[in-house]
């Protein structure tokens, strides 16, 4: 399979992966959370790393680099979507309270204070409204940035070879 397809393949399913998270918003009405947003925005790096690799024509250095920013972009949404699970897997005694919403805090406080108390969070981000066998959607995030995030290393990888 030539790694250009790979690359393409894996960009659709996080178009398709953000496709679908818009549907559950905006036909089923299940609002994101600010750590929800911030794996949307971590999806949107992803693919914009799989669909740049799969448009360059390059070399060994070429793919080192995509493998590079691929890691990174899946280490990055894995390492929030992480955070979610834990904050869903916490005791009900030990949620932190609901804070105020993302777009208050991004016009009323700093980017470093508002980032700071996101990954606090808040316990609307505990509460688990959507389920897949048995997995809640940040777990099921976490599962595809962990795959694709290896799978576009690796090929990306071999490519450089």
């Amino acid at each position: 399979m030539s790694i250009r397809w790979v690359n393409f393949a894996a960009f659709g399913i996080c178009a398709a992966l953000l496709g679908y998270a818009y549907y559950l918003q905006f036909y089923e009405y299940l609002d994101p959370c600010p750590l929800c947003i911030f794996q949307r925005i971590a999806v949107i790096a992803l693919g914009a790393c799989f669909l740049l690799a799969g448009l360059y024509v390059g070399g060994r250095t070429a793919g080192r680099v995509f493998a590079g920013l691929i890691a990174v972009a899946a280490g990055a949404g894995a390492a929030i979507a992480g955070r979610h699970v834990w904050l869903q897997s916490l005791p009900p005694d030990q949620i932190p309270e609901c804070g105020p919403g993302l777009d208050f805090m991004l016009r009323t406080l700093p980017l470093s204070e508002t980032l700071s108390k996101v990954f606090t969070a808040s316990g609307e981000c505990a509460h688990i409204n959507w389920g897949f066998l048995g997995l809640s959607m940040p777990a099921w995030v976490l599962v595809w940035f962990v795959g694709l995030g290896i799978a576009g290393s690796v090929y990306n990888w071999r490519r450089a070879q």
